[in-house]
């Protein structure tokens, strides 16, 4: 099954857009449950089942399980099993490389982790990404991203247009819809804006709604598609650490249910006033 129609099939199942990130703080998980990897695994498990009622994707972040040294792909894998299977899984690695290093890469995340999709950068130009955009294979190329600092190069002016407007443009050209859509931070819907008139037809993983400041109603205004779709806001601490305590499942739950609850309503409301 593709990565889109498994989005489509899990996002029409719980009624949710939501994706939520799958990333281990050793500083952040309840004391409650020990220390160093184990205490990661306990804790991500019991995130996954509090939240898979209102998660339409997962998104771990390969650098919090590196962390874990040795011991990180153990992590990784055994979480990656914690998902229940007909929910997608978006390995946010932000790979990219010379072609056959992309190649071991794309391997290495898509066939021996499974993943329905990947992030990849790219600075190195289209034949980095085409490896992760082989048939069956999903890429997430970074266009404009949410970070403070992301304007540093994406804003660059490049044949008087901003550079992230070439990198759309030239993966569009590139890949086909079912095999390539782009990362849209929430914390810039403007920018999200003009992305959506260069890409119509394609997703956006939007990351930065909740501890990064994005509103996520503002940002699914900016960047839904004609049909009412093609967004993915993505929220990590907002709703895996909603509480430091013993209740954090439950709050977990909480805040996850509520931003799918704010995007359902964003996402109705914008297409009734269109």
């Amino acid at each position: 099954m593709s990565f889109l129609t498994k989005l489509a099939e899990s996002s029409r199942a719980r009624d949710s857009i939501v994706c939520v990130g799958l990333d281990p703080e050793p500083d952040l998980i309840p004391e409650m449950l020990g220390s160093g990897p184990q205490a990661a695994l306990r804790f991500l498990r019991r995130v996954i089942r509090a939240t898979s009622d209102y998660a339409c994707a997962y998104k771990p972040n390969l650098a919090f399980y590196e962390r874990y040294g040795s011991a990180a792909f153990d992590v990784l894998a055994l979480t990656l099993q914690a998902i229940p299977g007909d929910i997608p899984v978006v390995l946010d690695a932000k790979r990219g490389d010379v072609p056959n290093t992309s190649a071991a890469y794309a391997d290495a995340l898509f066939d021996s982790f499974h993943a329905d999709a990947v992030t990849v950068a790219p600075y190195l130009g289209m034949d980095s990404i085409a490896p992760f955009c082989l048939e069956g294979r999903y890429a997430l190329v970074l266009a404009r991203t949410s970070n403070p600092g992301a304007g540093d190069v994406q804003d660059l002016v490049v044949e008087n247009r901003p550079l992230y407007e070439h990198v759309v443009e030239r993966s569009v050209a590139s890949f086909a819809a079912d095999a390539c859509g782009f990362v849209v931070g929430a914390t810039y819907p403007e920018e999200a804006r003009r992305i959506r008139e260069l890409a119509p037809d394609r997703l956006f993983l939007m990351p930065g709604v909740g501890s990064q400041g994005g509103d996520v109603a503002t940002a699914i205004r900016a960047a839904l598609d004609a049909r009412g779709g093609g967004v993915l806001p993505s929220a990590s601490r907002s709703i895996t650490y909603a509480s430091s305590g013993a209740d954090f499942e439950t709050a977990a739950a909480s805040a996850a249910r509520a931003l799918r609850d704010q995007a359902n309503a964003a996402r109705a409301a914008a297409v009734e006033h269109r």
